[in-house]
């Protein structure tokens, strides 16, 4: 069961008795929507279901721990190159599974370009974790090494944000019930690309924790991206657009889009097919 919150009538600020991965956990990621979407897409382009899953830069390892509870014959390899989070994967997420559920998940810590792992059905890099390669040949080369850690009818999993809106130095804010995330983007160079961004949260009690996660990146677009993909030998590269509800915000729901649409900002998914 996940850790609660603390209550904001406790004596100390409640800055000072949060986990910040379980936070994360809760703003960022969407594991059970991630599992299905790739799920469904492989049995799709595959006719069969994906059974081992590679999840790259996993932190917490929460894509992982949800992926072996489909049933016996599901695996899943997660790769960190960060100690400290993948012990915190150990105690707060992988023994929240049963025996041999932990004993189908393999944490591995190592940069994602040297890990050796057994080859997947499914690979995935996702919160735009990849964007940490900020140079062209940089990112070539976590691309090659990606297609050689998958079987030979494996798919490659990312994602992807761009619009006006993430070419601005912006913060915005999203309320939760014990908390507010905020996503700043405190840095951004045209020439260049490079976007330096960073979360921090405030609770009701008045307290913060300010820039908990902090990234230097490079805001890689989609073109530049597929045309790597397909340069090193990924036979079919489809976006997965986010479409919209009746106000105009994203929905959660993502279908092929072979042009995209000029809305301010944009998440998108990428299937790279070997």
């Amino acid at each position: 069961m996940n850790k609660k919150l603390p209550s904001s009538n406790d004596k100390k600020p409640m800055a000072d008795s949060v986990d910040v991965h379980f936070l994360y956990e809760k703003s960022v990621q969407n594991v059970v929507h991630e599992i299905d979407f790739m799920r469904q897409i492989y049995l799709e382009k595959r006719g069969k279901n994906a059974k081992i899953y590679r999840e790259d830069f996993c932190g917490t390892a929460n894509s992982s721990c949800e992926w072996v509870k489909q049933g016996n014959d599901y695996f899943a390899i997660a790769v960190d190159n960060d100690k400290s989070v993948l012990e915190w994967a150990l105690i707060n997420r992988l023994n929240e599974l049963s025996d041999h559920q932990k004993k189908r998940i393999n944490l591995v810590e190592a940069d994602v370009n040297n890990a050796d792992t057994e080859k997947s059905d499914i690979l995935a890099a996702y919160n735009f974790s990849y964007f940490v390669f900020k140079e062209r040949k940089e990112l070539i080369n976590y691309f090659e090494k990606s297609f050689h850690a998958l079987k030979k009818d494996g798919i490659f999993f990312l994602d992807l944000f761009g619009g006006p809106e993430a070419h601005q130095e912006l913060e915005e804010e999203t309320e939760h019930d014990d908390f507010t995330y905020i996503w700043s983007q405190s840095s951004f160079h045209p020439l260049t690309n490079h976007i330096n961004c960073h979360i921090s949260f405030d609770f009701p009690d008045g307290s913060s924790r300010k820039n908990v996660f902090s990234y230097d990146w490079r805001l890689w677009t989609a073109p530049e991206i597929k045309e790597i993909l397909l340069e090193i030998g990924f036979k079919q590269v489809t976006f997965y657009w986010e479409q919209e509800d009746d106000e105009g915000n994203g929905n959660g729901e993502f279908l092929p889009n072979e042009k995209g649409e000029a809305d301010l900002a944009w998440l998108a998914y990428i299937v790279a097919e070997k």
